[in-house]
């Protein structure tokens, strides 16, 4: 069965724990990086949300896997809030695969 995982720094993942997801831990861009390709390279996930903080930070890298089938990568608001960020990839993808903007 594939995991859920929440990569983000350990105030925004280990809430998550309760709800079955993995709390993967990252606090800067490399680590972030690092524990991305770790989650993609295991195949154990079928979604990954990662909250915009460090997103942010690793576009290029997140972009890289966009095109996968597995796992789905979401940008979602940390605790300090939403800058937009999220919706904004979410409203791109839904756009790319339905072909018009359906979230007006």
């Amino acid at each position: 069965m594939y995991k859920i995982g929440m990569i983000g720094n350990s105030a925004d993942v280990l809430c998550f724990l309760p709800l079955g997801f993995s709390a993967l831990e990252a606090n800067d861009a490399e680590s972030a990086i690092t524990v991305l390709k770790n989650a993609v390279k295991s195949g154990e996930y079928a979604i990954l949300f990662i909250t915009e903080e460090l997103a942010v930070l690793i576009e290029e890298e997140i972009a890289r896997y966009k095109d996968l089938p597995l796992p789905a990568i979401t940008v979602i608001p940390g605790r300090a809030g939403g800058k937009g960020i999220g919706l904004a990839s979410i409203k791109r993808a839904v756009e790319r695969a339905v072909g018009a903007d359906i979230l007006k």
